[in-house]
């Protein structure tokens, strides 16, 4: 058994897509429409076969994105991107290109080497070796 995939509800498809196809090498399947509902959506699939699902819908609403007040639910998500040097290095291109860093690179208590990085929407993503 695999988790298929994670899905985002999101307020700028084209930006959201762009992001994770730019800094993560997603690869997006052609934008699904239904104009009954107004849902649109793109699969984006990743080097190790995971995919992300990026969504939207008028009528979405905001909900805390739990670093500054923990909530309930999906909390991040983490990215393998290869050793402590890729870490690095992509903490500080995302930095350099106005994303923020609300966790600088650091070994955890449980023995992770990451950084937390904010998407162009609020999402939290742990970079990880």
């Amino acid at each position: 058994m695999k988790i298929d995939h994670i899905a985002l509800w999101v307020r700028d498809l084209e930006l959201m897509k762009a992001f994770y196809e730019r800094y993560f090498g997603g690869k997006a399947t052609e934008q699904y429409h239904n104009p009954t509902n107004q849902f649109s959506s793109y699969f984006l699939s990743f080097a190790d076969g995971c995919r992300l699902e990026l969504m939207h819908r008028p009528g979405i609403v905001d909900a805390p994105n739990g670093y500054e007040q923990p909530a309930l639910g999906l909390i991040h998500l983490a990215v393998s991107v290869g050793d402590k040097s890729a870490v690095d290095q992509l903490t500080d291109q995302l930095q350099r290109d106005g994303y923020a860093v609300v966790g600088q690179p650091r070994t955890t208590g449980d023995g992770y080497y990451e950084s937390v990085v904010l998407d162009p929407e609020g999402n939290l993503l742990e970079l990880t070796t």
